[in-house]
């Protein structure tokens, strides 16, 4: 596994960076391809929803995770 990246992502018409994985990354752009929603509209609703005592990377990886362990136990 690779060291985290920065990537930027505009939420609200603000940029903004996350520090994901290779791995995290490719996985959350295939998510929402598959979802066909742009990235940033896709991290905006996880921003939207995640609380206060998490960043938004973590939300992310935690949102890819559970996006592929429900497709394993459908």
């Amino acid at each position: 596994m690779n060291r985290p990246q920065k990537r930027s992502l505009t939420l609200k018409g603000h940029r903004t960076s996350v520090s994901l994985e290779d791995e995290f990354w490719v996985a959350f752009k295939k998510i929402a391809a598959e979802r066909d929603k742009p990235i940033n509209v896709l991290a905006a609703e996880i921003d939207a929803r995640r609380g206060m005592d998490i960043g938004l990377a973590s939300a992310i990886r935690l949102y890819v995770l559970k996006y592929y362990q429900s497709k394993a136990s459908a």
